[in-house]
């Protein structure tokens, strides 16, 4: 019998990814730092610097996704007890470190009336919608399991 010892990373890279069904994602370029973005299902948005206007920028993509995630993945929780029309706004908008070029934290700050609730039954409802969402949201769970970025591919249009 031969023992087997697994690092952490040994571990990360052995893990069996299974693929989920998607449809096609892409970009293409309009201009200097401009892009539209695409998926397979006809849906599109603008992407570029602040400064192109009427566009989003990579990084305000990344807090939107992580913002609708959470909503998705808590609505089910909130609408069984608030009711189908429950409004909710949820921001993730902490500051970029600009030295580092990156966002050290994105907190989900869900504005949502819960009034009706009583305190047990509110921290109730919280408790289930933050499972929710530690549970369903792909990206919030991508983002603090701290996905691997392989280096870019470059290839040479077909055709």
């Amino acid at each position: 019998m031969t023992e087997q010892t697994t690092t952490p990373d040994a571990a990360r890279s052995e893990d069996t990814v299974t693929p989920s069904p998607t449809d096609p994602l892409w970009v293409e370029r309009n201009g200097t730092r401009t892009y539209t973005g695409f998926s397979a299902r006809g849906a599109r948005v603008e992407i570029g610097p602040a400064s192109a206007g009427a566009v989003f920028t990579p990084g305000e993509l990344l807090k939107v996704a992580l913002a609708a995630c959470a909503g998705m993945s808590s609505d089910r929780a909130f609408s069984r007890r608030l009711g189908d029309d429950y409004k909710t706004t949820i921001r993730v908008e902490d500051p970029k470190n600009m030295a580092e070029d990156r966002y050290p934290v994105l907190t989900e700050t869900f504005e949502i009336d819960l009034s009706a609730l009583d305190d047990e039954d509110r921290a109730k409802l919280l408790t289930i919608a933050q499972r929710s969402i530690d549970k369903a949201c792909t990206v919030g769970r991508t983002l603090k399991a701290g996905a691997q970025i392989p280096d870019a591919q470059f290839n040479q249009p077909e055709g």
